[in-house]
């Protein structure tokens, strides 16, 4: 499926940087996900067959210490070859 530039199943970096608190590697911490890389796996962009509008959209597998899944922005990814 294509949402704008990141179909599932691309490779991505973070390129902003993403605080988050809630991740396997550093629990109720700021963890800045800035550099990490993943693969898209869906878009958050319906709920039992109806529309939503996500503020992050895009559903990203990171890969860390440990793999965890997060929600981001376009402007917030990149492509890896």
């Amino acid at each position: 499926m294509q949402h704008g530039k990141f179909p599932v199943g691309a490779r991505v970096r973070v390129i902003k940087s993403v605080i988050m608190y809630h991740t396997p590697m550093k629990r109720n911490e700021e963890y800045d996900v800035k550099g990490l890389e993943g693969v898209v796996i869906k878009y958050a962009d319906e709920y039992e067959g109806m529309p939503v509008s996500a503020n992050r959209p895009i559903q990203v597998q990171l890969e860390g210490s440990k793999k965890f899944t997060a929600h981001f922005e376009a402007n917030e990814l990149e492509h890896v070859e």
